[in-house]
């Protein structure tokens, strides 16, 4: 019954960041400098790659996803565009108690109303 709660917890997360992350586009310029291009593509990998490693690596190894996480942020602001579009106050509500419930299954199997 507990792995059903924290199945049910990881997909709240899951429902919460698509809600929220619908609105959020990352974009690719065209520059003259050909190093611009490629921090683009290495934001991506970043981003990618610290979520990945959040979740993987053991509990005393995870700065090194925080690091790769920060890098991503860096790398989008430097060499390409995050548009965010607005969202709804009932959108953002909405991702929120995902996000806050989900975990809150995750972590302890149950909810704190």
């Amino acid at each position: 019954m507990r792995f059903l709660f924290k199945l049910i917890g990881l997909a709240l997360l899951l429902a919460g960041v698509y809600f929220l992350g619908q609105n959020i586009y990352f974009t690719t310029n065209v520059y003259p400098y050909w190093w611009r291009g490629i921090a683009a593509d290495a934001s991506i990998l970043c981003l990618t790659s610290g979520i990945l490693m959040l979740f993987v690596l053991p509990r005393q190894d995870k700065s090194v996803g925080w690091v790769a996480l920060g890098i991503g942020i860096l790398l989008i602001f430097l060499s390409s565009r995050a548009i965010l579009s607005p969202t709804s106050l009932w959108q953002f509500c909405l991702s929120m108690a995902c996000f806050i419930g989900g975990y809150q299954l995750l972590t302890t199997g149950r909810l704190n109303i």
